[in-house]
């Protein structure tokens, strides 16, 4: 066998409980002036306030933008620097959910490159480094802190889009599971369940070769070795402790599991990338205005079922790490637990079971087939291909509820 192996990450990843205390240290070495990207909700807390006034101290002149909306929408990126360039940041600070750390990315970007964010869209668009990103992450879901991704709301486009460039990648990923201790049960669900669909589609996604111009022309390149590693781990965490965190908000230890399962999921997923769960979400999301992790913990059962024939080892290999046992060897009847396991978990923290409950209607199913279809970076990364009738069936078989008929 030969090993290969890739991955991007941040410069520096601090995590545990406390970390947003060193803060000003880490932007102090970054420079003296920074524009704090963030959302009207966060702005107000008793923790951004500190986290301000621990800058200040620092004698770190600071700008803040606390209008981000969710899912990025375009124009409002020009919105947000337009008052960042007269002030001439030496880094970007995002502070809270995906949506204000991806903000936080395109404003770096469009400081440092000018340009309209539509030239940007796709995979190495981006001609070189931007200013340093701090990525403080709020919740546990996206990633966003580790990721070379960021997605935005285009109104000239039905889906959302993505920019995708290493140059995105924070300089440093700065995790304090007490900054999500607020997140409501029904946040901690989603953003958790989206961590774990990360992880599981970046565990079994495509081998795509170790032919060396790979990671040269494509951001997201399929599974690897180094991504397993991260995957297992997000895995192993968030089967332990997701539940309990949704159950009981104040426990420490599982708001960190969480967090640490979200940040190894991100280190997995922004290499080896997602597949068909997302490839799905992306045309449900935009006829159901549904949040994105709800979307893609819907589809991941079933998703999981269509792939069980290509990726038994790799599914059966997720429920080892989730703790089931009792299968004496037999890595066929474990991944077929494993579905239904997570099947179980979905279902006890509130997420949707099927496509009709999320609100696709039923004259859509074959405009979602195609449309989900048509995202190659994605559907490339699936284990086992698809062609248009395979797709028409799985949208069919989540619409209705038949895990069964999803395996085709």
């Amino acid at each position: 066998m030969t090993l290969f192996a890739a991955a991007r990450l941040p410069r520096e990843i601090l995590f545990g409980k406390g970390q947003r205390h060193a803060l000003p240290a880490i932007a102090g070495r970054h420079g003296r002036r920074a524009f704090i990207c963030t959302d009207e909700r966060l702005a107000g807390t008793s923790e951004f306030i500190e986290m301000l006034d621990g800058l200040k101290a620092a004698r770190i002149d600071t700008l803040v933008y606390d209008r981000t909306l969710p899912d990025v929408p375009r124009d409002s990126v020009g919105a947000c620097i337009a008052e960042a360039k007269g002030f001439r940041p030496d880094m970007v600070i995002g502070i809270g959910g995906g949506s204000c750390l991806d903000m936080a990315k395109c404003a770096g970007l469009l400081i440092s490159h000018g340009g309209k964010l539509q030239d940007y869209y796709g995979e190495f668009k981006v001609p070189g480094p931007a200013l340093p990103l701090i990525a403080v992450p709020t919740t546990a879901g996206t990633g966003s802190e580790v990721t070379p991704v960021a997605v935005i709301s285009d109104p000239e486009r039905t889906l959302k889009v993505g920019i995708s460039s290493p140059h995105l990648i924070a300089a440093v990923a700065l995790c304090d599971p007490d900054l999500t201790a607020s997140c409501p049960p029904s946040l901690t669900a989603i953003a958790g369940a989206d961590a774990l669909t990360h992880a599981i589609e970046a565990l079994t996604a495509a081998k795509r070769g170790t032919d060396p111009d790979l990671p040269q022309r494509h951001v997201f390149i399929g599974k690897s070795a180094m991504t397993d590693h991260f995957a297992l781990l997000a895995i192993r965490l968030l089967g332990r402790s997701l539940e309990a965190a949704c159950r009981d908000g104040s426990n420490e230890d599982a708001r960190a599991d969480v967090m640490m399962g979200a940040l190894a999921a991100g280190c997995a997923f922004g290499t080896a990338g997602t597949a068909a769960a997302h490839a799905v979400q992306y045309p449900v999301g935009a006829l159901t205005h549904t949040p994105h992790g709800l979307g893609v913990a819907t589809m991941l059962p079933y998703v999981m079922r269509y792939n069980l024939a290509a990726a038994t080892a790799e599914i059966a290999e997720i429920g080892s790490a989730f703790g089931l046992a009792g299968y004496n060897g037999n890595p066929a009847a474990l991944a077929e637990a494993t579905i239904d396991e997570i099947a179980r978990l979905f279902a006890a923290i509130g997420i949707t079971r099927t496509l009709a409950e999320l609100g696709l209607p039923a004259d859509k199913i074959d405009w979602t087939a195609e449309q989900a279809l048509g995202i190659d970076r994605l559907i490339k990364n699936n284990p086992r291909p698809f062609d248009i009738a395979a797709m028409r069936n799985l949208i069919r078989a989540a619409y209705e509820g038949d895990m069964a008929a999803s395996a085709m």
